[in-house]
């Protein structure tokens, strides 16, 4: 533990002109008297840390000397990769790790490069999470996430939507994938590749066994894959619509992205008045109604009934609301 915290010192020295005592104790999260026995032990041990006394004082390293113990650990590496995504690392238990990768990688830069990575953080944040939502960590991701770094199998038990029984599994875990601030394992079972939602899980055992990993798993291709799977298993009915030109442009952003696109190809041309009639695969005609309700006058719905009525009742609501005086 002191070990690595000598080290870190270290590097936060060589990566800085000088820093306070108070800086360093804040980095390293130690007191200062803690800073200050720290710096005489590697004084001591030969490397040229200099306290500087006075209101300007601080600790720096003296005549440009550079440590030798920048190379990246295993976990450091994985860790800097996802340097843009601090919660995820967060979640995962690499947030250490990536403060560690970073210092190294800045500690072994040229002194007119070391400022590139604040630079970039001041200009680039990738923030994952949806909007509207608290995102909550699952309990077992840092297990999860282990068990992905080492190729190891896991025991997992598993809750499936819409069911109150668990199910147990062997799971050769390949990869984790963050969408809109929910966690999935893309994970080999028998002999097929499925995914689960960390938060799902109800129990997870990492063995000492290591699974030998498929090297030609691609595993961004394999989740498009999936995600347009599932996108469109959900789509299980359709509706006909009339759409002007307006609608049209703003369908795709209102509904399925690729179901629109599809339903908008194969519709036949516009009639004299402008307007697209298409025919369009929808969840269900709850979800059809509350999203394709925010088109308003721009969209006319043909079939089914149910749903035109519904369409029909809301306008007359509508049309009585403003219809009244203020």
């Amino acid at each position: 533990m002191r070990a690595a915290r000598l080290i870190r010192m270290v590097l936060l020295l060589q990566h800085r002109p000088a820093m306070t005592a108070a800086e360093l104790a804040k980095e390293l999260e130690v007191s200062e008297r803690t800073v200050t026995r720290d710096a005489q032990a590697l004084s001591e041990a030969g490397i040229p840390v200099y306290a500087e006394r006075g209101r300007a004082g601080g600790y720096r390293l003296v005549g440009g000397y550079r440590t030798g113990l920048t190379g990246l650990a295993r976990d450091e590496a994985e860790a800097l990769f996802l340097s843009g995504l601090p919660s995820a690392l967060r979640e995962m238990g690499l947030a250490d790790a990536g403060d560690a990768a970073r210092l190294k990688v800045s500690a072994a830069l040229l002194p007119s490069l070391r400022d590139t990575s604040a630079g970039v953080s001041r200009r680039f944040h990738l923030d994952a999470p949806g909007w509207y939502r608290e995102p909550v960590t699952p309990e077992l991701l840092p297990a999860v996430a282990e068990a992905v770094r080492d190729d190891r199998t896991v025991l997992a038990r598993y809750r499936r939507p819409g069911r109150d029984a668990e199910v147990e599994r062997e799971l050769s875990p390949y990869g984790l994938v963050l969408k809109a601030g929910v966690w999935y394992l893309c994970a080999r079972a028998a002999d097929d590749f499925r995914v689960y939602r960390i938060d799902r899980f109800t129990a997870v055992t990492v063995s000492d066994t290591r699974f030998v990993r498929d090297e030609t798993f691609d595993l961004p291709g394999f989740w498009d894959e999936r995600a347009a799977q599932f996108a469109r298993s959900i789509l299980r009915t359709e509706v006909t619509l009339r759409l002007s030109e307006a609608a049209a442009a703003r369908l795709p952003h209102t509904v399925d992205r690729a179901a629109a696109h599809d339903a908008l190809a194969a519709a036949g041309p516009p009639g004299p008045d402008g307007w697209v009639t298409v025919t369009l695969p929808v969840e269900s005609l709850d979800v059809a109604y509350g999203q394709l309700l925010s088109l308003g006058p721009e969209l006319e719905v043909l079939e089914p009934d149910g749903l035109r009525t519904r369409f029909a009742v809301a306008a007359e609501r509508l049309h009585s609301l403003y219809r009244r005086p203020r």
